[in-house]
């Protein structure tokens, strides 16, 4: 099975005629059988808010959320990090409030986006390992930021290890030199799911460091030969797992949506089941 989706929901016009307004998840919806969303990073959301998603959506849509930024160690980067105790709480309380999801198999993934500084170490290699049994049962996915966790045999090894812990490594589409981002790496580690981001490949906005970053960061769009080849890989990857699943975050530009309709039109994908008549009110 192949899946494509976006990060949010509201900041794409595009799938919207004539209007320019934030799009709601019900109108999403009827375009995508998924969305990554980033709010739990910030800040854990209480179970109503996520039933109140969950009211807007078939019964066939999923999520991806991102892991509060205390799982994924941003705290560390922060004059007040905090310790193990305040961590494993904040653990039970995610889980908790994505219960609803789970329940009802809409939770595609828990996401674990990285730091940039979340190298390569015996300490981070054992934070999968306690990542793997606070969250057992739950679908995890990870994305390293730091390039310490790639290299030809760096990556066998990696990828050998969250096999074993059954972690989904994402494969990551960003700009790449020498000094920052990560190569694409589509390894598959879990078998029930392979997981592409693409970020877009723009240089200058991923290295921007002005006050004006989130404007440019992500400020691309994918040209139709590049999008055959993320074809060629998706196709691949089917043959391997259960689930593909694309989702684009280029989207400075507003790129995004028309990026993933013409991925899903290459790919020839129906996503049955969506759209306003066909939604579960519960």
């Amino acid at each position: 099975m192949i899946t494509i989706g976006l990060t949010t929901f509201s900041d794409h016009p595009a799938l919207i005629d004539g209007v320019k307004r934030k799009v709601r998840l019900t109108e999403y919806s009827a375009h995508f059988p998924v969305v990554e969303l980033d709010t739990p990073f910030y800040a854990i959301p209480k179970s109503t808010v996520i039933e109140n998603w969950q009211h807007q959506v078939p019964k066939n849509f999923q999520f991806i959320l991102k892991a509060n930024r205390v799982m994924t160690m941003h705290d560390q980067g922060s004059s007040e990090p905090v310790g193990n105790e305040e961590r494993l709480v904040a653990f039970n309380d995610y889980k908790r409030a994505i219960a609803p999801l789970m329940a009802a198999h809409q939770l595609k993934a828990v996401l674990f986006q990285f730091p940039p500084y979340f190298a390569r170490s015996v300490a981070t290699i054992e934070y999968l390992r306690r990542i793997s049994l606070l969250m057992q049962g739950y679908p995890i996915a990870v994305e390293f930021r730091n390039s310490t966790w790639y290299g030809d045999e760096i990556t066998r090894d990696v990828a050998g290890y969250l096999k074993e812990l059954g972690i989904t490594l994402v494969a990551v589409d960003e700009p790449h030199t020498t000094n920052r981002g990560v190569p694409f790496e589509p390894v598959v580690t879990n078998s029930k799911l392979a997981l592409l981001r693409l970020h877009g490949r723009n240089v200058s906005g991923w290295t921007d460091q002005s006050s004006e970053w989130r404007s440019r960061r992500t400020l691309y769009r994918y040209s139709e030969a590049e999008l055959s080849e993320f074809k060629q890989t998706v196709q691949t990857l089917n043959d391997q797992v259960d689930e593909v699943c694309v989702i684009f975050n280029n989207n400075s530009g507003g790129d995004a949506a028309d990026n993933a309709l013409q991925l899903k039109e290459m790919l020839g994908l129906t996503f049955g089941g969506l759209g306003p008549l066909q939604m579960n009110l519960f």
